[in-house]
């Protein structure tokens, strides 16, 4: 089975963890996920089955939006609520002081993430490390912050904000630093991913969803094919006559991609190869040529 699925991970279970499920159900071992969750956090997880693998570096993963918990009256030093309390505090914000902060944490932001986050050193995430006493410096970084939304309050001095993000921001240390902006020690109670580019938690999938489709013979039926979650790059046609080289997969004749398209793609540029309206992979204009980065024949062609 090639293509991708849309998978809505529970909290508690590892990133690496739904992989595994995914193999065992499919019988694929090309397996991937395409932007980890943390364990405690649950939502959108895009996993890559079979071919789709090869897609991973094409896909967009900067659009990305959460809603969170930001519980106000104790920091952590995991900066979530599976970790110790470090810090308290009782001069609880109301939703005007919040609302004053925001904007700090919104646009390109610099953010150090916290040792329990899923950033690999070395091979091993850095909340492994963390577990095992051990602890890594880990330098600041500027990520992009969309938006910040009040959605509501939440019990215990709770408030629910929804955040849209790019790659790479942790809304956790957005809740620490909400905290620290507003005066009051602050957390993240819970996470949930709702977005990760054309991927959405309304269109999600649980697991025990894909077990039972799995145990149908439907579970292909619900994937996203393989060009869905690539839209964002330019599409060229080749004409029927290559037919046999993009077979191939030999080079494309600059000249002849650019009349069937009607336009010449800049040199360097990434495109998407379709042969009669059927992706067929992607590729790149290099030295008066296209060239194939990724050749994805049709399945009952490959």
């Amino acid at each position: 089975m090639n293509g991708f699925l849309n998978i809505n991970k529970p909290a508690g279970m590892s990133s690496a963890a739904v992989v595994g499920a995914i193999k065992r159900l499919t019988g694929e071992k090309r397996v991937g996920h395409a932007g980890t969750l943390d364990p405690m956090a649950a939502g959108v997880l895009p996993i890559m089955v079979g071919r789709a693998t090869r897609l991973f570096d094409y896909l967009v993963d900067k659009q990305k939006e959460y809603e969170a918990v930001c519980a106000f009256g104790a920091a952590t030093d995991t900066q979530d609520a599976t970790g110790r309390i470090i810090e308290t505090g009782t001069d609880y914000p109301d939703i005007d002081r919040i609302l004053s902060e925001i904007p700090q944490l919104t646009g390109d932001i610099r953010q150090k993430p916290s040792m329990y986050s899923a950033i690999k050193v070395d091979g091993q995430r850095l909340y492994a490390l963390a577990r095992k006493g051990k602890t890594v410096d880990v330098p600041e970084r500027i990520v992009h912050v969309e938006s910040i939304e009040i959605l509501g309050d939440e019990p215990n001095h709770g408030v629910r904000i929804r955040v849209a993000c790019g790659k790479g921001t942790y809304i956790r240390s957005i809740c620490d630093d909400l905290g620290k902006l507003c005066g009051c020690p602050a957390h993240m109670r819970s996470l949930v991913r709702t977005r990760s580019g054309v991927f959405t938690l309304a269109e999600a999938m649980t697991l025990e969803e894909t077990r039972m489709l799995a145990a149908e013979g439907r579970l292909a039926e619900n994937r996203m094919a393989l060009d869905a979650p690539i839209g964002h790059l330019p599409r060229m046609e080749a004409p029927e006559h290559l037919a046999k080289q993009v077979a191939a997969g030999a080079a494309l004749p600059l000249e002849a991609m650019a009349v069937q398209n009607h336009e010449i793609p800049e040199e360097g540029s990434i495109t998407r190869i379709y042969l009669k309206g059927v992706f067929w992979g992607i590729a790149e204009r290099r030295e008066g040529r296209i060239i194939w980065r990724a050749q994805i024949p049709p399945e009952k062609q490959a």
